[in-house]
């Protein structure tokens, strides 16, 4: 070997070793920054769980402005003071739904209760409240029934006293069953505009008939597709072509039969 291909090779050895040396300090500073960044998120995560934990049951954020919404019915005060007392304990990052629900579950006319807080201290508890639909005569007396055949508490409201009454039920556990709970569920699946018009319903071998005030009977059949039947019963009703008729059949509700129509003089 020449003394020139020894210098050649010697410049080699010195320049390979300061770039493996170079390479494992950035291998080494690379790692060190990957435990640093975990040292972090971990302590980050740490802190944020306290944070969390501490203000979410902290007088800071504890609810003071309580307000219920959705309460129309009799006895509503009394709903109103369980709920404003079961919010009284909670913060508004921490609201217990299902105590507020617990609070109120021995008043029927509840439906359902959902809660949305507002940041600091405010708390609008929402009711939802079942409506009732009909009258029944339990023990001598004239209870109300909501659509879903709960039974509601007896009522002084003078719109309560004229709903439409329906005979033969029975009630187990606070709800009736059986062909009152089929007519429970048509009426209460009236729309609004109609409700007012609703004199009586009743049931037989045929099917359920809920009677209107100017004599129309409208024959439902079963109880299934309360809301389409009620849907095809309207458009019927709003024809102002149809001059009178004495019943609308909605057994089948794509295709209601009229009985008794004569033409509107108008129409003619």
């Amino acid at each position: 070997m020449t003394s020139e291909a020894v210098r050649v090779g010697a410049r080699r050895r010195v320049t390979r070793k300061p770039a493996a040396k170079s390479r494992r300090r950035t291998v080494a500073r690379r790692r060190a920054w990957r435990r640093r960044i975990v040292a972090l998120a971990a302590l980050a995560a740490a802190l944020f769980a306290a944070y969390t934990f501490w203000l979410r049951d902290s007088s800071l954020v504890a609810v003071r402005d309580v307000s219920v919404v959705g309460l129309r019915s009799e006895g509503s005060g009394e709903v109103r003071a369980e709920l404003e007392r079961a919010a009284a304990g909670m913060t508004t990052l921490n609201v217990r739904e299902d105590e507020l629900i617990a609070a109120v579950r021995d008043h029927p006319t509840v439906a359902s209760v959902a809660a949305h807080p507002s940041f600091p201290s405010g708390l609008e508890i929402e009711v939802t409240e079942r409506p009732p639909v009909a009258l029944l005569s339990v023990d001598g007396r004239d209870l109300p029934v909501a659509g879903d055949g709960t039974v509601l508490p007896p009522s002084e409201a003078a719109d309560d006293r004229q709903l439409p009454p329906i005979e033969g039920a029975e009630v187990s556990s606070g709800k009736v069953s059986g062909d009152a709970l089929a007519q429970a569920r048509i009426l209460g699946a009236a729309p609004a505009p109609l409700r007012s018009l609703i004199v009586a319903s009743s049931h037989d071998e045929s099917g359920i008939q809920v009677e209107l005030a100017d004599g129309i009977e409208l024959r439902f059949g079963d109880a299934s597709e309360a809301a389409v039947k009620w849907s095809a019963a309207s458009r019927i009703l709003a024809d102002g072509g149809l001059g009178s008729l004495t019943y609308i059949d909605l057994g089948a509700p794509e295709r209601p039969a009229v009985g008794g129509a004569t033409a509107s003089p108008g129409s003619v």
